[in-house]
């Protein structure tokens, strides 16, 4: 539903709201946001709102360093966890340099133009993540500790399973974001769960699963707890993944429908230049050291493949009906940046289409082990290894600013570095990512 500026502040009104957060991400996948008072509206919407860019990593220096907020009038909603009196609200926003150009390392708006490209010939999408995250116990100054919430396993229930009322309270405040969730379970982690949302454009899916992080740790900070997305927080449990459900539509006809017993050329090909591309996007899709501690092992990929049922392949195309058929990308983890993933997908599978690409033989043996030697090609094995890849990789350089990839790769190989030196690589991460992702 399309907003107008004076909608919305009449709504403020009757709905004695007097804040409002002008919610982004930063280019690694970290929400930030600033707070100002309702009735500033109309100034952020015509204006944008100014913000010191170099105070965030990877967005400018100093010389450089004035970028604008401008709210997306159609992402409002409340934050249910704050106060029902002078409420809070909430929207996402686009970032601008003070002339009005667009921020290349704006996320939402590369997102937008791969999704209009798209569009110009004729295709659009549906995406539906899956998200898992861990729900720690706190101490008694309420810092989070390593200790699960729970020692309960895959779909387990009561009183085994400690976080379903935690899941029905971050479900509830969903729906009442506009969100809509449609299933939650146990996880197979102790204390890890997972919270699926009913799928929509890419865009909105995106902003859907920043709104989703921050719900996750709201809600469980109000119940003592500490939620994490970190994709390795326990050795030797699984990890968190980030499940990408992805359909792509023709003249309104899903072209994944049927697919197992006839595979459509376009959807094929749009699969395999996923396939072909996803080594060189994996340092975006799993952008921490230890991401690649949870690839190739507890049922996450190693291996570039696909199958139609097979649950140890990197893509999966479950059997379905009608608006459900989708491929399904499993390698991707929840620390990363939703917007620079989906726009890289569908980037890299518009490649296979306008080139027609083959769709490589289904691989329907186990692979959970499976690395190089096994006559497929292996994913990173390391933060190193991913940065390196995409170094290397023209496909990068056209789907994204030079600028934007320039800082990132920066940024994540002095990471991988310093994540390479330390004695305890696990403690290390610890210290730096825990309390944070």
């Amino acid at each position: 539903m399309s907003h107008t500026v004076t909608q919305l502040m009449q709504f403020f009104e009757e709905s004695d709201i007097k804040f409002i957060r002008l919610a982004f991400c930063d280019i690694f996948g970290v929400q930030k946001n600033i707070a100002i008072m309702a009735n500033q509206l109309p100034h952020a919407a015509e204006s944008g709102i100014s913000f010191d860019a170099s105070a965030i990593a990877g967005f400018a220096n100093v010389a450089e360093s004035d970028l604008f907020l401008v709210p997306d009038l159609d992402t409002f909603s409340l934050l249910p966890w704050r106060p029902s009196e002078g409420c809070v609200g909430h929207f996402f926003c686009s970032i601008q340099y003070p002339d009005g150009r667009p921020f290349e390392g704006d996320g939402r708006y590369l997102l937008q133009k791969t999704e209009q490209r798209a569009a110009r010939a004729g295709y659009s999408f549906l995406l539906g993540p899956e998200c898992e995250f861990y729900l720690f116990e706190t101490d008694e100054r309420g810092g989070a500790t390593l200790r699960p919430f729970d020692e309960a396993g895959y779909f387990d229930i009561a009183p085994l399973d400690r976080g379903e009322n935690v899941r029905r309270q971050i479900c509830l405040t969903l729906e009442e974001m506009g969100i809509q969730p449609e299933r939650s379970h146990h996880e197979q982690g102790p204390g890890q769960n997972e919270i699926d949302f009913r799928c929509s454009s890419p865009l909105r899916a995106a902003d859907d699963l920043m709104a989703l992080r921050t719900a996750i740790k709201a809600i469980a900070a109000q119940n003592g707890l500490f939620a994490s997305f970190l994709p390795k927080p326990l050795p030797g449990q699984s990890g968190s993944g980030l499940h990408i459900n992805l359909s792509i539509f023709q003249n309104g006809q899903n072209l994944f429908e049927g697919f197992k017993e006839k595979p459509n050329t376009v959807a094929g090909a749009f699969l395999a230049g996923i396939l072909q591309r996803i080594p060189e996007i994996t340092v975006f899709a799993d952008p921490l050291p230890g991401s690649y501690q949870r690839l190739g092992e507890c049922e996450a990929p190693g291996v570039v493949s696909w199958s139609c049922q097979n649950r140890s392949s990197l893509v999966r195309v479950p059997a379905a009906k009608g608006g459900d058929c989708r491929m399904e990308l499993r390698s991707p983890d929840p620390s990363c940046n939703p917007y620079f993933v989906t726009a890289l997908l569908l980037a890299a599978g518009f490649e296979g289409v306008e080139k027609g690409l083959p769709l490589p033989a289904p691989t329907d043996a186990e692979l959970y082990r499976a690395r190089r030697g096994d006559g497929l090609t292996a994913l990173p094995k390391s933060l190193g290894e991913a940065v390196e890849t995409a170094a290397q990789s023209s496909f990068l350089r056209s789907a994204l600013p030079e600028k934007l990839l320039t800082n990132y790769l920066a940024q994540k190989r002095r990471e991988a570095a310093e994540y390479a030196a330390k004695k305890n690589p696990y403690r290390y991460e610890i210290k730096r990512y825990f309390g944070r992702i």
